[in-house]
């Protein structure tokens, strides 16, 4: 899963790598030697590093600018250290940033994992005998978490204190595979000790019934359904009160895939928000659309808000687009992945596994 994107992770660190290596093979002429410093410093009482010391001082401008002073890189050499300078990183973030585009990662998001990395690298100092990879990797570990877990929160924690049932509603548009997650969420949470019953709010679609009773009959759930072309508000406030009598967990309720720019369709969306008061609305796309999940992402959160997203067909997606980029785009959390045909193909989207399964050298 996501192997393109790292394998332009792992080309980022070999770049800087690379471009680090001219500063371990500089002549000894280009900076003090510890035992030039020591004689110096004997002979001299010290005056010598005083007076790079009061160089330093005085050239504030470069510590504001992040640049090592003529001080804090013989400093460094002489303690056995390189510090790793603009330079270094100037043609192996622009490569990061490609890389990152050709993966389907949206423009800002892509900024601002190459801003977290350049700030945590630049005028940094690694010693010789470790690998700037080292550094590299807790830069990138760092950047690429900051993006991912963007609104995380305890998806189970928040069904088990929530008061009974749970209203889940499913958004997306059509083929993504928002049917099927809503039979594995079902299962999922089955695992888990909680009851469900499904409704299919989708009433414009000819075969949407068919399509999730099969989904029903194969799990044991029931399902509330009305005829085609019904109110879809009504079919899913008409599954809440039946699970209020019958002591079911939890509703998830399916919606007709729409766009925003169908006004009919959101006009739908929204009556539900009224009638029905969804505890969650959860958002569903495919992660090998890449950039076009990202955008339609937004637009969905921006004409119903969501409150987190499911992505299906992980397993057959190598960029990683949308995984890095929707819940930094929307500020609202990938909860779960899709990553088979199975109803137990579904799992909690965990940000710290992806990361280091992202830059895992294996």
């Amino acid at each position: 899963m996501f192997d393109g994107l790292k394998d332009k992770l792992s080309g980022f660190r070999e770049d800087v790598e690379e471009s680090t290596e001219a500063d371990d093979e500089a002549p000894a002429e280009s900076a003090p030697s510890e035992s030039d410093a020591a004689t110096d410093d004997s002979s001299s009482g010290g005056d010598a590093v005083a007076a790079a010391e009061s160089d330093d001082s005085d050239g504030e401008s470069d510590a504001e600018s992040d640049e090592p002073s003529t001080f804090q890189r013989a400093k460094a050499f002489a303690t056995g250290r390189i510090i790793i300078e603009e330079e270094d990183l100037e043609e192996p973030l622009w490569n990061l940033e490609m890389a990152l585009l050709e993966s389907d990662v949206e423009m800002s998001v892509a900024e601002e994992i190459l801003d977290s990395v350049r700030e945590s690298m630049l005028g940094e100092s690694r010693k010789q005998v470790e690998t700037t990879g080292e550094l590299v990797e807790s830069a990138l570990h760092d950047a690429l978490l900051d993006v991912i877990a963007v609104g995380q929160f305890d998806f189970e924690g928040r069904i088990a204190e929530a008061d009974k049932p749970v209203t889940i509603v499913f958004t997306g548009v059509n083929g993504v595979g928002k049917t099927t997650s809503i039979a594995k969420l079902s299962e999922w949470l089955g695992d888990r000790g909680y009851s469900t019953v499904l409704a299919n709010g989708d009433t414009y679609r000819a075969g949407a019934n068919e399509q999730i009773r099969e989904h029903a009959d194969r799990l044991g759930r029931d399902l509330i359904s009305h005829d085609q072309g019904g109110d879809p508000a009504a079919v899913i406030y008409d599954a809440v009160e039946y699970a209020e009598a019958n002591d079911v967990d939890v509703v998830l309720g399916d919606t007709a895939g729409r766009l925003h720019t169908s006004d009919d369709l959101m006009s739908q969306l929204e009556k539900i928000d009224r009638v029905v008061a969804p505890d969650m609305t959860l958002f569903v796309d495919e992660a090998v659309a890449g950039q076009d999940a990202v955008n339609r992402a937004k637009e969905f959160d921006d004409a119903a808000a969501i409150d987190g997203a499911i992505l299906t067909k992980a397993d057959a997606d190598s960029s990683g687009g949308a995984a890095i980029s929707v819940a930094y785009v929307t500020g609202k959390p990938i909860l779960f992945l899709g990553t088979g045909q199975g109803y137990d193909d579904i799992t909690r989207f965990d940000p710290e596994d992806l990361v280091e399964s992202l830059l895992d050298e294996e």
